[in-house]
């Protein structure tokens, strides 16, 4: 393992998750409860991030698997965040049209799913397989780290939904300029551009989909992580609806999950690496299974967020089990393809799950029912997940 590249790469997690946790936590509520975008608007915004994701990312990695330059194209990525991501904040604070706002944002939520696709994959270059768990788990421990951080910093300004906003896009572009200037890439070129790449590319994808052993994990990853990535969403209006919890109560309730999120990176990636990482994976998933139906039926506050606590836990162990776990299938020559694809259907599930979520509540109103049934069916997503990852199975002879 290369201890001061697992730095870099850590601090830059630790880095983008400081916008992240903002833009959730103050942002989401703005376009939805003040800027009046609705529900179904909001969850929509993602879902055409992901449309644009899967028409550029794969071909994107693809170039990096054959020509490197990963850190080019994720620098690349990170300016067009914190560039998208302001140009939205002004615009609200101008009071401009709601859906020019919500343009940039989906822009800014474009770069920034985009980043990944180039960030992953560099877990292969700075630890072996036998503490891949424990090196994704310091990721994410990084990233739930920087969450936290960034929901403290911004407290002081958390009266106002929109001021914490720019001030964290500036310290993200700050404390990612140490990976920016001194992380040192494998194989920055390693070959020639030539034309046949384009053609060369997509006769690869179905070989690579038929054959490779990370295939069941990428479709049971779509399903599972439909559940995280539209719970994670609009938990804080979930909050709100539900249980009326006012604003700094959120920050303090968010915090509670992403320190938990960091002892779940921790804890997982010493469970993978010890005892399996495919075993790890499975149990993770039941909890979930038993966790959102749980919160869905709680009235009381107190349990609520003893929930809340678990759910933290469970996130982070989710990311961290299931990147080491697609950095162990994949083949090396197609590490940026298949965490292009990884990276997608993580986004696609903010094109199923989100329109699931704002279907219901389209259905049946913004009553506490409402988003109580939305939460309790991704529990259906968790478990499709699960049993495919149960009941598909590759062996390495096929692959």
């Amino acid at each position: 393992m290369d201890k001061k590249r697992i730095f870099l790469w850590s601090l830059y997690d630790f880095a983008n998750s400081i916008v992240f946790i903002n833009f959730l936590l103050y942002f989401s509520q703005w376009l939805v409860l003040d800027g009046g975008l609705s529900d179904f608007w909001y969850n929509t915004t993602f879902a055409v991030s992901t449309i644009l994701l899967f028409l550029s990312a794969p071909i994107l990695a693809g170039y990096t698997d054959k020509f490197g330059k990963r850190k080019f194209f994720l620098v690349i990525s990170t300016f067009g965040t914190a560039i998208c991501y302001a140009t939205s904040v002004l615009f609200s604070f101008q009071n401009s049209n709601i859906f020019l706002i919500a343009l940039f944002f989906l822009l800014g939520q474009y770069f920034y799913q985009l980043s990944f696709v180039f960030y992953n994959p560099l877990i292969e270059e700075i630890s072996d397989e036998e503490h891949r768990g424990r090196v994704s788990g310091i990721g994410q421990f990084s990233n739930a780290i920087g969450q936290v951080v960034g929901l403290a910093i911004m407290l002081p300004l958390s009266g106002s939904r929109l001021a914490p906003l720019l001030p964290s896009i500036g310290i993200f572009i700050m404390l990612s300029l140490p990976f920016i200037i001194w992380y040192k890439e494998n194989d920055t070129l390693k070959s020639e551009y030539n034309n046949s790449f384009i053609t060369g590319f997509y006769k690869k994808l179905i070989p690579f989909f038929s054959l490779s052993m990370a295939t069941p994990l990428l479709v049971a990853f779509f399903f599972y992580n439909d559940a995280l990535v539209t719970v994670t969403n609009n938990y804080s209006i979930y909050m709100q609806q539900v249980f009326g919890i006012p604003d700094s109560q959120k920050s303090l309730l968010l915090m509670l999950i992403v320190v938990m999120n960091a002892a779940g990176g921790l804890l997982s990636g010493w469970l993978g690496d010890k005892y399996g990482i495919e075993k790890t994976l499975k149990m993770v998933l039941v909890f979930w299974i038993i966790a959102l139906p749980a919160i869905a039926l709680t009235s009381s506050i107190t349990i609520f967020i003893i929930l809340t606590a678990i759910l933290g836990l469970l996130i982070g162990s989710m990311w961290a089990i299931s990147r080491a776990y697609m950095s162990v299938l994949l083949a090396k020559d197609n590490l940026g393809l298949g965490f292009s694809f990884y990276t997608i259907l993580e986004r696609f599930s903010t094109l199923v799950g989100p329109l699931t979520w704002g279907i219901i509540i389209s259905s049946l109103g913004t009553e506490s029912s409402a988003y109580r049934i939305a939460i309790a069916s991704m529990a259906i997503f968790v478990l499709i997940g699960f049993l495919t990852l149960t009941f598909w199975r590759k062996d390495k002879k096929s692959s």
